[in-house]
């Protein structure tokens, strides 16, 4: 692909992003060093820190590709400290934790850099799929447009967001301090998914036809990646027999095209439409959880050596 099809490819997730849970997550960040006054520079300043960054990242991501992808622990690990640190932020707006708000001038600006700089620590699951998206390209100049699209796409909700939380008082910042440590759970449950540490329910006990089409051979696994989570989420299958698994997409742009499997350290990035195959080779008895790379849409599949509804 052309830089400008992937500019424009990571303006429109950047868009999806930054209505949705990126846009929240940032804002809380956001929220915590914007005054009255100083709205404007904080909101640009963010704004400006988060757009150098990830096209830097997007460069870094591009040139030296799946050396530097960390695996989904490592991303796990990122999430949980993006959950906590939303919850300190969060905790501010709520009035529980009080900070010195007399500080000079110069240092209010430059923490609105700061923190701006520090949302490449703090990704969302759309964020993810970007910076896979600039890994598969193998290019520093494709990578730097994936990046800079998907960072300029969020940038017109975050800046609404951010001059809103500026101008939030009493209750209405209450509310929004409550909303974002909803916000940092659900950051925290997809952290603890992807590092292994939380999993799903089980497993439906029969084989279900549509999905999962056994032959002499082995088995078909088929999941369909929408853009809020997978279909079917959880499946039963055979053990013991060569296993492919096809991940189907149309349209779709949510972090479901980051796919993980996470106890294998698998990541795929998946086509906005089409297909991909992966090998399973001939899976033991157990369960095998699968997630978005931002663990929110979790899944799994459960091998039995007999499963039961099997003829």
């Amino acid at each position: 692909m052309s830089a400008a099809v992937l500019f424009g490819t990571g303006a429109g997730m950047g868009v999806l992003a930054g209505a949705t849970t990126c846009g929240v997550l940032h804002t809380g960040l956001l929220a915590g060093v914007v005054r009255d006054g100083e709205v404007g520079r904080h909101v640009a300043g963010f704004l400006g820190a988060k757009v150098v960054v990830h096209v830097i990242l997007g460069v870094l991501l591009g040139l030296l590709g799946s050396q530097v992808k960390p695996g989904a622990e490592v991303r796990g690990m990122l999430l949980l400290v993006s959950g906590l640190v939303v919850v300190y932020f969060a905790l501010d707006l709520l009035g529980v934790v009080r900070r010195e708000r007399a500080c000079a001038k110069p240092s209010r600006l430059r923490s609105g850099w700061l923190v701006g700089a520090a949302t490449v620590f703090v990704p969302c699951g759309l964020t993810v799929s970007a910076e896979l998206l600039a890994v598969a390209s193998g290019s520093p100049v494709q990578g730097a447009a994936v990046m800079g699209g998907f960072v300029l796409g969020t940038a017109p909700m975050t800046g609404v967001l951010g001059f809103g939380a500026g101008l939030l008082r009493g209750r209405l910042a209450r509310v929004l301090g409550v909303v974002l440590l909803g916000v940092a759970a659900w950051t925290v449950v997809g952290g603890l998914r992807l590092t292994g540490w939380a999993s799903g329910a089980r497993a439906p006990t029969a084989i279900d036809a549509r999905f999962v089409a056994l032959g002499a051979t082995g088995q078909t696994i088929t999941v369909h990646a929408l853009d809020r989570g997978y279909r079917p989420a959880l499946l039963a299958a055979r053990a013991g027999v060569p296993t492919t698994l096809v991940l189907r997409t149309d349209g779709t742009q949510g972090c479901t095209r980051a796919f993980e499997i996470p106890s294998r350290d698998v990541t795929l990035a998946l086509p906005v439409t089409g297909e991909q195959r992966l090998d399973l080779g001939s899976p033991p008895p157990g369960r095998l959880p699968f997630t978005c790379s931002a663990g929110h849409y979790p899944g799994s599949i459960t091998f039995r050596l007999s499963p039961p509804g099997v003829g």
